[in-house]
């Protein structure tokens, strides 16, 4: 088994091959991909995202890479719409599962008007790889499977990646290798754990 160094090493030759933003996915839609890593390896994995974001972004090369972080997003549409302050306040009246739910309808969750997938479809642009990041400190507002198959409809002409901490085999995935998030096909693993 490759260890996670040489797994998150093998990142930056596989999205920058030719062919990476050329691949098709199971319905000849572009290429949406998994990289799945140990939870523990969490900050280790946040640290290489941001050096390949730098190596790509300040290479002169035409691609970019285009980070969304699912928690960061949440906070930033809760803030805009005046929410944030009022859900830290209900939280302490009426408990956590009812701002969980309460956040889940002002974001428009597993809807057409999603705002989380609106966020990101706003702001990719032709040349982009998606990046996303930031699954497991949204859980359980947001759901990887959810964002992931609501995102195939706003976002078909990049590659996406999710940096998913838990385990993917290609239909499940199971966040923190405790949770079974839900069965997810569409996606590829990004680097093989052999």
């Amino acid at each position: 088994m490759k260890s996670i160094y040489q797994r998150l090493d093998e990142i930056l030759l596989k999205i920058t091959a030719p062919s990476f933003r050329q691949n098709r996915g199971l319905g000849n839609e572009i290429g949406y991909w998994i990289f799945d890593y140990p939870p523990q390896y969490e900050l280790l994995v946040r640290e290489h995202v941001e050096l390949i974001k730098q190596k790509i972004n300040h290479s002169g090369s035409e691609i970019h890479v285009r980070e969304f972080d699912l928690y960061e997003i949440m906070l930033e549409i809760l803030e805009s719409r005046g929410y944030l302050a009022k859900n830290i306040e209900m939280e302490k009246t009426k408990g956590s599962e009812f701002v969980f739910n309460a956040t889940k309808k002002t974001l428009r969750l597993a809807t057409d008007r999603d705002l989380i997938v609106q966020y990101m479809a706003e702001r990719v642009q032709p040349n982009d790889i998606v990046f996303i990041t930031g699954v497991g400190k949204a859980y359980p507002i947001i759901r990887s499977h959810t964002v992931l198959n609501n995102l195939h409809k706003a976002i078909d002409q990049v590659p996406v990646v999710m940096f998913f901490p838990g385990s993917y085999d290609g239909l499940e995935l199971v966040l923190f290798d405790e949770i079974k998030d839900d069965n997810y096909y569409r996606a590829f693993p990004l680097v093989d754990k052999y």
